[in-house]
């Protein structure tokens, strides 16, 4: 049962991972010191599904997964086991990809125009 436990509270991590991946640049817009956390959110993203990185809670789900007595994820991972062919179509994969990634750079962007007008808003003040 705890092993079951582990296995669904790293489910919804990797979701709330994969969630703060697509709109963490938009968290930072309200609190900026988040950037660098999410910058690397966003880096590990990008680098897990480029170069196919291991990602370490998949890992801990599979063996939580095994030692409750269940099956592994399939060796796709988490994304094409929970997401892919049950949120969105597997024909959209390309779509949703390119759709994260122009989430993340118009976060980023607009967390740059935000941050230069509010400098320039404290050198008018001065």
């Amino acid at each position: 049962m705890l092993y079951r436990a582990l296995a669904d509270v790293t489910m919804v991590l990797h979701l709330a991972f994969i969630v703060y991946v697509v709109v963490g640049g938009f968290v930072a817009w309200r609190w900026p010191r988040t950037i660098l956390l999410h910058a690397c959110a966003a880096a590990w993203g990008f680098a897990s599904i480029v170069v196919g990185i291991d990602c370490p809670l998949t890992s801990l789900e599979n063996w939580a997964r095994q030692h409750a007595g269940g099956a592994a994820l399939p060796s796709t991972g988490f994304i094409d086991y929970y997401l892919t062919g049950v949120i969105y179509p597997d024909s959209a994969l390309a779509a949703v990809r390119l759709t994260a990634a122009c989430a993340v750079a118009l976060s980023w962007a607009g967390f740059f125009v935000i941050r230069a007008r509010s400098r320039s808003v404290l050198r008018l003040t001065k």
